[in-house]
């Protein structure tokens, strides 16, 4: 009960409000994506999007496009992030600038100017590493945000030093000390990469490739029922994303006293 007092009825209200607001949007979709016919309820349309090849194909091609998103923006940022708190302080204002750039272009303009930049070379337009790419560039933001996080709740110096006094090299270093301590951040930037090009439209659509976005988009203008069970599923696995996040950092976390007294 105290702490219930503690609380102010104007934050009661602000909390009702902002869940009335998130959920019933999300209720009326739900139970439209539900409706079969009148007055009758069912899994109908949900069937129908599971079993359209277009949905899977563009589904797994998405989530590889996102794999390798995700591999690449690891392997250029966390050494960079390393770098930049171990030995080179200096330059961190310049890389947060450079990180926030993608915020400033809007994706129809790098879309656009690649395809300008790349028209002599058409088979590399086309292709899905191009896509990646430009992915990592949509991600850097968040990708370089979580791991500096990370990093800055390292004790890296200390870290770095004494796998240095056993004759261990930077790079193992990097492998063996400091990434197992940054699985939480690790975490973070690839579940947020992977919700980016899940749901980027503006770039695969102009560079005609068929991602999951732009099979929502072409569900959305040609089938009601069906958009809307499409929306529910989308969420669901944002969800379970965020789920899995969640699972992992709190294994990680109960883990840690036991690591501690051994």
């Amino acid at each position: 009960m105290a702490a219930l007092k503690r609380f102010p009825l104007w934050s009661w209200f602000w909390l009702l409000f902002a869940a009335a607001y998130f959920l019933l949007p999300l209720y009326a979709t739900l139970e439209f994506s539900l409706q079969t016919g009148a007055h009758s309820y069912g899994l109908g349309w949900y069937g129908t999007i599971i079993h359209d090849p277009e949905f899977r194909h563009s589904l797994l091609f998405s989530l590889r496009l996102a794999l390798e998103t995700v591999a690449l923006s690891l392997v250029l940022m966390i050494p960079t992030v390393y770098g930049i708190h171990l030995w080179l302080p200096s330059a961190r204002p310049v890389v947060e600038f450079i990180s926030v750039l993608p915020f400033v272009v809007p994706p129809i303009a790098l879309a656009v100017g690649v395809i300008g930049l790349f028209q002599g070379v058409p088979w590399f337009i086309s292709s899905t590493q191009l896509l990646a790419l430009l992915y990592v560039i949509q991600a850097l933001p968040f990708t370089y945000r979580a791991l500096d996080a990370g990093m800055s709740a390292l004790d890296l110096h200390t870290l770095s030093d004494a796998a240095k006094s056993v004759g261990a090299s930077w790079p193992k270093t990097l492998w063996h000390v400091v990434l197992p301590n940054l699985r939480t951040a690790v975490l973070a930037a690839s579940f947020l990469t992977i919700a980016i090009v899940l749901g980027e439209y503006t770039i695969s659509s102009l560079l005609l490739f068929n991602t999951f976005a732009v099979y929502i988009q072409h569900i959305g203008r040609t089938e009601a029922y069906s958009a809307a069970a499409l929306a529910i599923l989308s969420f669901g696995f944002t969800w379970v994303a965020m789920l899995a996040i969640f699972v992992l950092t709190r294994g990680r976390a109960s883990r840690r006293p036991i690591a501690m007294v051994r």
